[in-house]
């Protein structure tokens, strides 16, 4: 019961801030950088399962170094975003299978609710809650940079800085993300609530709070459902959040 408590919340507080930043990465047509970038964790996964430490904490490592090289190579070059990702991970694929112990690939492709402890919970909260306010602080401004990088420039907006930012919060929460979906489903976690809610919302407050909401509940219920059956948890997040999606078709706006 007490891991069972563990995984709940940990998965409800990354489904809180999956959806949230999910709504502004919808809105900034970066939907699929989450995909990338969760694979691009598979190397620190490996890693951490050959060297035996925190799954968390490889992942992380191998993310941070990524986003950071993709961010360097947008500001030095003048190839689109999606390009880099897809530069970027596609390496870092390759290196994780050459190095991955297969027997422990399945938890590090669709990722395993009961390896997180009381550490990885505490770490959740606090990397969490201060990630939901950074991107509450930066949100209207990454939106003028969508709109206008010169107009946001001309309002005093330093564009490189919060597209630092803003990579850095994605892959924070695609790290925490490996532990419940796995490497390969975070990009779902961010934009099935996010589509969910755009669905139903008439204006941006709606629409922030609804793909919260949806994040959270989707992360509720797959957990609670994942303790009662023998399906993993991360498919079962997912496949609620599809179900969810679905819903909101049928009362769109």
């Amino acid at each position: 019961m007490s891991q069972f408590l563990l995984s709940l919340i940990c998965g409800i507080s990354i489904g809180i801030i999956a959806g949230y930043l999910g709504s502004l990465m919808l809105t900034k047509r970066m939907a699929l950088i989450g995909g990338p970038l969760g694979h691009l964790a598979l190397p620190g996964i490996a890693l951490a399962l050959f060297y035996q430490f925190n799954i968390f904490l490889g992942a992380l490592l191998s993310i941070g170094i990524g986003a950071i090289f993709i961010w360097y190579l947008k500001v030095k070059t003048e190839i689109s975003m999606e390009a880099l990702v897809g530069l970027v991970f596609a390496s870092g694929v390759a290196l994780s299978f050459l190095i991955l112990p297969i027997d422990k690939a399945e938890a590090a492709l669709v990722g395993d609710i009961s390896l997180i402890t009381f550490f990885d919970l505490l770490l959740t909260i606090i990397i969490t809650a201060t990630l939901f306010l950074l991107v509450k602080k930066i949100y209207s401004k990454m939106i003028l940079i969508e709109i206008s990088e010169d107009l946001a420039q001309v309002e005093g907006v330093n564009v490189k800085k919060y597209n630092l930012l803003y990579l850095i919060a994605i892959a924070l929460i695609v790290a925490l993300e490996v532990k419940l979906v796995g490497g390969l489903m975070t990009v779902a976690m961010f934009i099935i609530p996010a589509a969910s809610a755009q669905n139903i919302s008439r204006n941006l407050k709606q629409y922030t709070r609804a793909s919260t909401i949806v994040g959270s509940l989707s992360a509720f219920l797959g957990i609670i459902i994942s303790r009662f059956t023998s399906f993993s948890a991360g498919p079962l997040i997912i496949t609620v959040a599809t179900l969810f999606f679905i819903l909101t078709l049928i009362f769109k706006r």
